[in-house]
Formats: structure tokens, C-alpha cells, sequence
């Protein structure tokens, strides 16, 4: 009689209006926005086996819960909440739920919800995890330079020292409408394992903290988010984790992008990695497939160029020092290679160390395993020898 769905109450935002629970008739009409208050993002909606409520996915800040709306008294209840994350679940017609879920040292791993409590069926990676040191992950909050409160991790090596000052590597997310959460990272346990600090954090634009702080970005990349990851840095230091001679910084997607405007804003790192990023928007116009997102953000380029260009890390192209690893799937028409060629060319014409790495046959994401390892072993030779080197 009914259908649920996920719907967002200002489109215009584009992506980044938060994601609400809606229900509606099934023959059309009374639709009905049920989480307008609760300001954060939902996913995959299911109703229980008796229609009494409905099961979802929620982001709250670095945690991802697994929700149920009352249909009755429209109260919103969380079966399995706290410092983890919930990425796929399922009910049976008993009412019990099988979720996905992931926790700082633990990979995804299926646990069963039943008579309310939470048991774990699978364990995948436990003969791999007893084998290996895992870094500890701190979480923190801290404010940026305007007073805002950042949430973020960091990542210390499993031999660390307190009093010792170590290389450290700032991490970035994509998105921008995303989040670092309460799951295993391996990128971060990885370069944390070869002996680095490792800062992430959820910049304005991430997407667990509201819509005012998704959409401060919107054209605005590389301003609040910029302050943000600074301060996620300027807070490991004054912590006593990171040696701030000795940094580094990189991400992927969005979070290559952001990589190029702290490189074109500061020159306090010294090796830098951008994987899969934009540098030149205008280049991208008519060429990847978010025209209609690019238009409702910065307008039609040929009209507005002065936003175009006002946020584009290629107008300051000049100023970048920073050695930089520059990656990218051949096949990419999420985010095309050719800007990353443009920014490589930039770089080595300006006399700047750099390298072009481009994988042939992949697209956004690099998936065949012996050229994700091989991406791996590039991250970890590009700051041995830029930022551990120094």
C-alpha cells in the first residue's frame, strides 16, 4: 500500500541537500517527508515484516547506524548504534537483521541482530588480523580557523612513542559528499604500519554533519575544507603525534582535488599525492558527466566564468612546490585523465619533481589487485622518499 523512499526537501542543493525518509501512497499522492528534523543523511529503507516500521541507514557525524522509524508514533529508534559502521543489512520475517559492519580494527564482517542482541556470524579476516600489529586510532574534534568543530582520526604507528614526533601523512576523502567513519581503513593502516602518523578528517562538505556543513562548499571547493584539514594537521601537531617538517598529503576522487588546493595554497609539505582529480573544471565541461551539477553550481561557464575559474586550482598552478605523484585510470570518464595530465604537464614544465602514473583498462576506482597493490607500493615510495626522507 505503501512505498518508502529517500528524497531531499532543497534540490537545488544538489548533492549537497541531505537525504531524508519519505513515504508515499502506492496508488499515488500523500507523500510525506518522516525524518525533515533530523537532518542527516538516509539510505536503502526497508519496511519490518510486520509494516510497523521502517529500517535505515543513517550517518550520524563518523558513525553509521542502522535506524528504525516508528510508523505509529513517528519515533526513531537505533538498534545498532555507537562507534561503528553499518553498510548493507537485511531482515527475515522473524524480525532479526543481518548487517555488514565494520569497526576501526575490524574489516566487514555480517553479525547477526536477534531478541536484541548483537552477535558476530563471520569471521573472514580474524587468522590475518592475529598475525598483524594494527595501528591504534584515536578519534578527535578540534576547531578550524573559524571556530567550527572538526571531527577526524588519528592513525599512530604500531610501535609508537609517546614524546616522539613522527613523518606524518594527511589523508583526504572523496566526495566531497562523504565521511571518514568508525570502519577499518586500510589505506591508513597500511602507511601507518611503515612507520607514519596518518591524519583524516571530515571536512565542511562531508556528509555526517548536516546540511549547513555539506553545503558550505557549495562553489566554495577549497576554502572551508582547505581551514578544516589544516587544522586536523595543526591539531596532530600540537598534540605531540606529527613532526611538522615532516609532511605529507594525498586522496583520491575528491580527495585528490582537495590535495591540489592545499598544494597550491601552502608549502608546508613536502611530498603530495593526487589520485584521480580535477584541476581544470572548464576542460571538464562537456567532457564528464556531471554537467547538470557543474551548471547548478557555478552556472554556464561561457557566462560565469569568474566563478569557474575562482575555484580552480589550475589559476594557481604556479605556486605549487610540492613534489607530487599524479594518478588516474585510463578509462576514468568519471573524473577524465585528462586533467591530471594537464596538472603533470604544469608541474614538470615549472621544473617541479613529479611523476604521471595512468592505469590502463581502469576507470575511477582501480580494481584489478596487482594494480592496487602496485598503487600501494607507489604511496608508500613516493613519502619514503619526499616526506620520511627529509
Amino acid at each position: 500500500n505503501s512505498i518508502a523512499y529517500v528524497t531531499v526537501t532543497e534540490p537545488e542543493l544538489i548533492w549537497y541537500a541531505t537525504n531524508h525518509l519519505a513515504i508515499a501512497s502506492a496508488r499515488g499522492g500523500n507523500e510525506r517527508v518522516l525524518t525533515a528534523e533530523l537532518d542527516r543523511n538516509v539510505g536503502s529503507p526497508t519496511f519490518s515484516p510486520d509494516d510497523d516500521s521502517i529500517l535505515f541507514g543513517l550517518e550520524d557525524s563518523a558513525e553509521r547506524h542502522l535506524a528504525s522509524y516508528d510508523l505509529d508514533s513517528g519515533g526513531i529508534n537505533r538498534p545498532i548504534e555507537g562507534q561503528l559502521s553499518v553498510r548493507d543489512f537485511d531482515q527475515g520475517a522473524n524480525g532479526d537483521v543481518v548487517a555488514r559492519m565494520s569497526m576501526p580494527h575490524l574489516p566487514s564482517e555480517l553479525f547477526l541482530l536477534g531478541g536484541g542482541e548483537l552477535s558476530q556470524l563471520t569471521r573472514t579476516n580474524e587468522a590475518l588480523l592475529e598475525a598483524l600489529d594494527l595501528a591504534e586510532v584515536i578519534n578527535v574534534t578540534f576547531p578550524s580557523e573559524d571556530g567550527t568543530e572538526v571531527e577526524g582520526f588519528i592513525f599512530t604507528p604500531p610501535d609508537y612513542q609517546r614524546g616522539t614526533r613522527y613523518p606524518t601523512i594527511l589523508r583526504i576523502h572523496g566526495g566531497p559528499v562523504s565521511q571518514y567513519d568508525f570502519s577499518f581503513n586500510a589505506d591508513a593502516q597500511l602507511l601507518a604500519a611503515e612507520g607514519y602518523v596518518v591524519v583524516i578528517s571530515n571536512p565542511r562538505g562531508s556528509s555526517g554533519y548536516g546540511q549547513d556543513f555539506s553545503a558550505a562548499l557549495f562553489a566554495n571547493w577549497g576554502v572551508p575544507d582547505f581551514a578544516d584539514v589544516m587544522a586536523a594537521v595543526d591539531h596532530a601537531i600540537e598534540e605531540g603525534y606529527t613532526d611538522p617538517d615532516r609532511l605529507g598529503v594525498g586522496g583520491w576522487s575528491y580527495g585528490g582535488i582537495l590535495t591540489n588546493y592545499v598544494i597550491t595554497k601552502t608549502d608546508r609539505f613536502e611530498g603530495a599525492i593526487t589520485g584521480a582529480s580535477e584541476v581544470n573544471y572548464i576542460a571538464n565541461y562537456g567532457h564528464d558527466p556531471y554537467q547538470y551539477w557543474w551548471e547548478s553550481e557555478l552556472g554556464l561557464p561561457w557566462e560565469n566564468k569568474e566563478a569557474w575559474e575562482k575555484i580552480s586550482p589550475w589559476e594557481d598552478v604556479d605556486k605549487i612546490v610540492t613534489p607530487t605523484l599524479v594518478m588516474g585510470g585510463k578509462e576514468d570518464w568519471n573524473v577524465p585523465i585528462q586533467n591530471s595530465e594537464q596538472l603533470y604537464q604544469a608541474l614538470k614544465r615549472r621544473g617541479v619533481d613529479s611523476q604521471l602514473v595512468v592505469y590502463p583498462d581502469e576507470s575511477h576506482g582501480i580494481s584489478r589487485p596487482s594494480f592496487r597493490r602496485d598503487r600501494w607500493q607507489r604511496y608508500i615510495d613516493w613519502y619514503d622518499e619526499y616526506v620520511r626522507g627529509q
